[in-house]
């Protein structure tokens, strides 16, 4: 027996602080192909798990636009946008209401930059600003009428994200994650694909009180470049036997120090992680390596091509780590700067730059899951924090954040497709008919996965949390 030891002279002595975490658990094996290990159900927290009823998706791939896309621009047609352009009418402002209370506060109309037109079988609205995306309107399910929480940035991302605009609680992907386990033991249940380090940073994807194994895993940053998206080898250059005596003898000192500890649930998901990363070193490689893909696919997502190819490599993966049983990824257009990608206060026409960048891609992507007959089962959301003023910030050339009123779009997954729900004004400004709040949204998804908001529930310091807290009603208007 070894003599006992603190948790912190442990780590010290081994030197297994989180540096050499990350050294041990990327340690590489031989690379080898997705074997799909069995799960051991009753002591693997990451096992599989029965949804509450049957489920019409299995996973999400939520394609986060950061910043907040303007809807009145891209998919929420209002004429009267542009018969009233330029005229100074007054609104509700929801930044003016925030900081002082005041309300109808005179701002000047501006019509959409891009020209609207009617799309598919369906007849769906859509602009110019996404072309690629409008020719697949028949298979996106829009809600127009979703209102959400926080005027700002962080809030709202948060808000979107986790359910709540201050307080510390679960992501979304931590709640699926809990609730249903993985399909891979080999790989993390919930990735996030170059998450931002700002308006929430990590607890966007991170587990709060849930026990640490739920949390998600990044694979680079926003706005970084696609060579960080990959899991890197920071073991050395030791021998394949090296590297699996280095593993062993890690995983012995975890068992014994887990014996002296029994129910130290932060300890036991140290020791998870060890084996999941070891695992996670012979099977993400190859999901990550995009050199399998044929050209043609490779240029459906746009890329090597220069505008998109950093979102249709990530894009690309999202499918990829879908593909092998990764049961929630989240792709994030966005960057680290003060201002998020989006987020246009006074430079409008920059949004045709995103859109040309993530346009191609999205829509590659949505073939290429259709053809593979993966979007039956697997749901893709779209949408930012919140969505844009159809009004002129401060008389310029930009709009504002707007809470009150914004279009996402879903897609796959048990949704009706090419259907339309809910409605804002005649400007586009608040949500008026069949409102749907992001409370709801989250409800109506996790519906889909086959779970119960009002069920999934986890207890901590005293009453029962949830992601959708007391709110939240299914909206089953979309489901198909």
């Amino acid at each position: 027996m070894l003599p006992f030891v603190s948790r912190r002279e442990w780590l010290s002595r081994t030197g297994c602080g989180f540096g050499a975490l990350a050294l041990a658990g990327l340690a590489a094996e031989s690379r080898g192909a997705d074997t799909r290990r069995p799960f051991d159900s009753a002591k693997d927290p990451l096992a599989p798990k029965a949804p509450h009823f049957p489920a019409k998706a299995k996973r999400v791939i939520f394609l986060f636009m950061q910043g907040g896309v303007s809807h009145v621009d891209s998919y929420d047609y209002k004429p009267r946008l542009d018969r009233d352009d330029g005229k100074q009418l007054p609104f509700d402002d929801a930044r003016a209401i925030a900081n002082s209370g005041a309300r109808g506060s005179s701002k000047r109309v501006m019509k959409p930059l891009w020209k609207f037109a009617q799309h598919g079988q369906t007849g769906r609205w859509a602009s110019a600003l996404f072309p690629e995306v409008a020719k697949r309107v028949d298979d996106l399910c829009f809600v127009h009428s979703l209102h959400t929480e926080g005027v700002a940035h962080g809030p709202a991302t948060l808000f979107l994200h986790c359910g709540s605009t201050t307080f510390v609680r679960p992501s979304m992907g931590s709640w699926l994650l809990y609730g249903l386990g993985t399909e891979n033991a080999n790989l993390p249940g919930f990735v996030s694909i170059a998450p931002s380090s700002g308006n929430g940073g990590p607890r966007n994807y991170g587990n709060a009180f849930l026990p640490a194994v739920y949390q998600g895993t990044g694979l680079g940053k926003a706005g970084g470049p696609p060579s960080e998206l990959t899991i890197r080898d920071l073991a050395g250059p030791l021998t394949p036997e090296a590297k699996q005596a280095h593993f062993d003898l890690l995983r012995e000192l975890n068992a014994e120090q887990l014996k002296r500890t029994p129910g130290d649930a932060e300890l036991e998901a140290v020791a998870n992680s060890y084996e999941l990363a070891w695992r996670m070193q012979r099977n993400a490689p190859d999901v990550l390596d995009l050199s399998k893909e044929s050209a043609e696919t490779l240029a459906l997502y746009g890329v090597n091509e220069k505008a998109t190819d950093t979102f249709g490599r990530q894009c690309l993966m999202a499918r990829r780590l879908c593909e092998s049983g990764v049961r929630f990824v989240q792709v994030t257009y966005g960057d680290n700067s003060a201002n998020p990608a989006w987020d246009q206060h006074s430079n409008m026409p920059k949004h045709g730059d995103h859109a040309k960048a993530v346009d191609r891609p999205i829509a590659g992507l949505l073939a290429d899951l259709k053809r593979r007959g993966l979007l039956e089962d697997t749901l893709v959301w779209w949408g930012g924090e919140f969505g844009r003023t159809p009004y002129a910030e401060g008389n310029g050339t930009g709009r504002d954040h707007n809470p009150g009123g914004f279009t996402v779009w879903l897609a796959g997954g048990g949704v009706k497709p090419g259907f339309s729900f809910g409605a804002t004004d005649e400007f586009g400004h608040q949500a008026v008919q069949d409102k749907v709040h992001m409370h709801d949204l989250h409800a109506t998804i996790l519906h889909l996965l086959g779970l119960d908001h009002e069920k999934l529930t986890f207890r901590y310091s005293g009453r029962d949390f949830r992601l959708t807290d007391v709110h939240g009603r299914v909206v089953k208007e979309v489901i198909g």
